[in-house]
């Protein structure tokens, strides 16, 4: 069998219907009708990605998702049956999770996300965002290959999506990268027009990396163009990684 993907969906009949599509495409499929079940597959089978639906009894979709990501770095797309709000896909970027679906998807649409989201897992633990990348400059200092950022002596705690984001702007340090160069490298090509995430993901960075996020110091933006990370004076004494 092809890689393990956990679906998580207390609705029989999608359960069923998922498990038809992606076992088609070569995949293997766990499936689990609860929040709590699924938790025991990730322990007990270390799926490489996790469909998970938002609205379950006993634990939602959301608090799974938390508890996952206390533990793991495994890809999370959410399952709704519902256009999700602004607010809600925030939260659900709070929690950790990579990408979202409404119900019902498309054979098609679900399987390229399944596919892209696995291809960004790859990704990250290639070369390009291992790298030796450090920076210090007394108030952040980061190491890229020991995945280890602190802002004013507090250890920042990044989802996996919001590391590669990072990690790449800041080997990029003083570049511009354009929206749709953002999307393809840590999205992939599927996401080119959804210039949404990247807003989104950019604000959560500054949340947790900027002194202050009114004002930016880190992670600059050029208007209608991209963003780009900028280095901050060294504070006097604090020397580098």
């Amino acid at each position: 069998m092809g890689d393990k993907i956990l679906v998580v969906d207390d609705d029989p009949a999608f359960l069923r219907l998922l498990e038809k599509v992606l076992t088609g495409k070569g995949y293997e499929v766990l499936k689990a009708n609860s929040g709590s079940e699924g938790l025991r597959f990730l322990f007990e089978e270390h799926p490489l990605l996790v469909l998970l639906d938002v609205v379950m009894p006993g634990l939602d979709g959301w608090q799974v998702c938390s508890r996952i990501r206390d533990i793991s770095d495994v890809p999370i797309i959410m399952l709704t049956g519902m256009r999700m709000a602004e607010e809600d896909i925030v939260r659900g970027l709070d929690y950790g999770a990579d990408d979202y679906v409404v119900k019902p998807v498309g054979n098609r649409e679900l399987v390229a996300r399944v596919r892209a989201a696995l291809r960004r897992a790859a990704l990250s633990a290639s070369p390009d965002i291992k790298r030796a990348v450090t920076y210090s400059d007394g108030y952040l200092t980061v190491n890229i290959a020991q995945r280890k950022i602190m802002a004013d002596s507090q250890r920042i705690r990044l989802t996996p999506r919001e590391f590669r984001l990072f990690s790449l702007l800041l080997g990029n340090a003083g570049h511009i990268l354009t929206h749709r160069q953002l999307l393809e490298k840590v999205w992939g090509w599927e996401y080119t027009d959804d210039v949404d995430y990247v807003r989104i993901y950019i604000s959560h960075l500054r949340q947790k990396i900027e002194p202050d996020i009114a004002l930016p110091r880190y992670i600059m933006t050029e208007p209608g163009v991209g963003y780009y990370f900028q280095r901050a004076e060294v504070i006097p004494g604090s020397g580098h990684l």
